[in-house]
């Protein structure tokens, strides 16, 4: 008996496979909103799939969040847009840090699983979203024409040192180790980074 093997049954392969695909990524997506543990057998489970066919489609959990996390942070502009009339670059880096921070808080269990993956498999780390530095360039348009002109390597600096403090790392630093709650933590960071901006912006001659 000959089996049938036409264009119909590869499409239909085709869309199977771009249904388990989306489940996986909608599941990962949901999982990361609640802000708790992210893993890939919970993600597997939530996608109604087994872990194996998860790792099929996905090699590692960093490129899974990657893909689940793509569009869910807005684009710079979008995310300052409450402070787009200010030309106060202290404002501006204020206001970025506390949205990155409060985000990261929002999804905190998929930014624990990304930075560890990194931590042990260091190339994974391309997978990691850049947010903060297209924030951080961001809220320093403003200095662009001052500091960016006379000083380009302060200018660069700055960008460097507000690196260290509007960040994932800082963040679970305060509240980890140094035992501070989560409003207490992200004060702490915004304050570091309004002091290195605020320094910057003194030193312009």
């Amino acid at each position: 008996m000959a089996t049938e093997t036409g264009p119909g049954m590869n499409t239909g392969r085709s869309n199977q496979k771009l249904r388990t695909r989306t489940a996986i990524v909608d599941a990962a997506r949901e999982l990361i909103g609640t802000g708790g543990e992210v893993t890939m057998p919970t993600i597997a489970r939530a996608a109604l799939v087994s872990e194996a066919t998860a790792y099929r489609y996905f090699p590692d959990l960093p490129s899974l969040i990657s893909e689940a996390l793509a569009g869910v942070w807005p684009p710079p502009a979008e995310a300052l847009a409450p402070v787009a009339e200010s030309a106060d670059p202290v404002e501006r880096i204020a206001f970025a840090c506390e949205f990155l921070l409060r985000g990261i808080l929002a999804r905190q269990g998929s930014v624990r699983a990304m930075i560890s993956a990194t931590i042990t498999r260091p190339e994974t780390v391309t997978t990691r979203p850049g947010i903060r530095f297209g924030l951080i360039d961001h809220a320093l348009a403003p200095l662009e024409g001052t500091l960016g002109a006379t000083d380009p390597q302060a200018f660069a600096q700055l960008k460097l040192d507000l690196a260290v403090v509007v960040g994932a790392e800082a963040l679970f630093t305060l509240t980890d180790l140094c035992g501070l709650d989560a409003d207490q933590a992200v004060a702490s960071a915004v304050r570091t980074a309004r002091t290195l901006t605020e320094a910057a912006v003194r030193a312009i001659p």
